[in-house]
């Protein structure tokens, strides 16, 4: 306990009988009575051979119970097991190697390494770590194309996170890194360390293919990551039909049944080879375990097909349809629960573009904008 606030009343033996009161604050002093704590307490890491000078193998972690003026910042010494000088440990408790270690030359070093804190006296711990040496990467980094898809209203991408890339290593040791082409940096990141691939604001329409490379230190492999950005106009909005799924998540819908599903969808509903089928969002049913695809379909000269059209063409083909996936209902207008009659109800749709949600698989990443249905009678 830091601290006690007490209230303190005097009162006198007059009748009737006056008082006051005052607060006294106490406050308790820390002393340095907590040595460093390390977590864990001992340590084990690895490093392969061959590894560059300065390659980080270990962090260490340490608390102090005492207050912060006898905690942190910590002093750390390695005491024993560095003859060699092959470790260095710096003021933030990063131990690194000051060698090119070799397996055949040594397998393991055990170091004792002392934390002091910022105390008067100061207090110490002590903890071991035992550093093993192991051969070099043999096997090379594998990883899987990625194909990402971005709608997007007009010029109103905000930009963020599109997908993430999916690589391993049979060599168990290995820490993957990944990198982007410099001259694309204008448009995409890449985090290093996950392979999260991040889009910067305002992508224009087109196919993007990104340089990405993901290396164990040893090997470095390409990936092919194409991403494709399709702006909307503001004509689909207005000729869109939603099909609602049973029972699927977007993730599986992306990774599972896109591309399958888009082709059926596409034989049932085009009726020219040069029309063009609009996948605008997917969004899941508040509340339930259903999906909503909202698509249009754009006539080759420029013009897009009427809502009922197309539900005439998908309630014909449905059959086809449902090969590939359960369906639950194809909509037009969504009046359930208003007491009006179908051709009395009005379907206005919005779009949010700077709501963007993005479903990523290991192969497919889908990138849409949030949108909301909003249905009313007419009299």
């Amino acid at each position: 306990i830091s601290g006690y606030s007490l209230v303190i009343q005097a009162r006198d033996s007059g009748i009737p009988p006056l008082s006051s009161s005052v607060t006294v604050n106490v406050d308790i002093s820390d002393v340095n009575d907590n040595s460093p704590v390390f977590t864990p307490a001992n340590y084990t890491a690895v490093i392969q051979e061959n590894k560059p000078v300065g390659t980080s193998i270990l962090q260490l972690v340490v608390t102090d119970k005492d207050s912060f003026h006898n905690g942190p910042p910590f002093t750390f010494t390695i005491l024993t097991g560095n003859e060699e000088e092959e470790f260095t440990l710096d003021p933030h408790g990063v131990l690194r190697s000051a060698v090119i270690f070799k397996h055949m030359v040594a397998t393991e070093y055990v170091l004792c390494v002392q934390a002091k804190d910022s105390g008067k006296p100061q207090q110490v711990s002590h903890t071991y770590i035992q550093v093993r040496v192991i051969e070099e990467s043999i096997h090379k980094p594998t990883a899987i194309p990625l194909e990402i898809f971005i709608v997007t209203m007009e010029d109103d991408f905000p930009g963020g996170v599109i997908g993430k890339i999916h690589a391993t290593d049979q060599d168990v040791y290995d820490v993957l890194t990944y990198t982007l082409k410099s001259e694309q940096k204008s448009l995409f990141k890449v985090n290093s360390h996950d392979g999260k691939i991040i889009a910067l604001g305002g992508l224009d329409n087109g196919k993007y293919v990104l340089n990405v490379s993901v290396s164990d230190g040893r090997f470095q492999v390409p990936i092919d990551v194409v991403v494709h950005v399709e702006q909307l106009l503001q004509e689909m909005l207005q000729n869109t039909v939603t099909i609602r799924f049973e029972n699927v998540s977007p993730e599986d819908f992306v990774g599972l049944h896109m591309h399958g599903f888009r082709r059926t969808l596409r034989n049932a509903v085009l009726s020219q080879k040069q029309d063009s089928l609009h996948i605008i969002s997917i969004q899941p049913v508040a509340g339930s375990n259903q999906l909503d695809m909202l698509f249009a379909v754009q006539m080759h000269n420029g013009g897009f097909y009427k809502p009922a059209y197309l539900i005439q063409k998908l309630t014909n083909a449905r059959r086809h349809l449902e090969n590939v996936i359960r369906i639950s209902a194809i909509l037009e207008k969504n009046c359930s629960g208003l007491d009006c009659q179908e051709q009395h109800c009005e379907q206005s749709l919005s779009i949010d573009s700077h709501s963007l949600m993005t479903y990523s698989t290991a192969r497919i990443s889908f990138v849409c904008p949030r949108f909301y249905r909003n249905v009313r009678c007419m009299c």
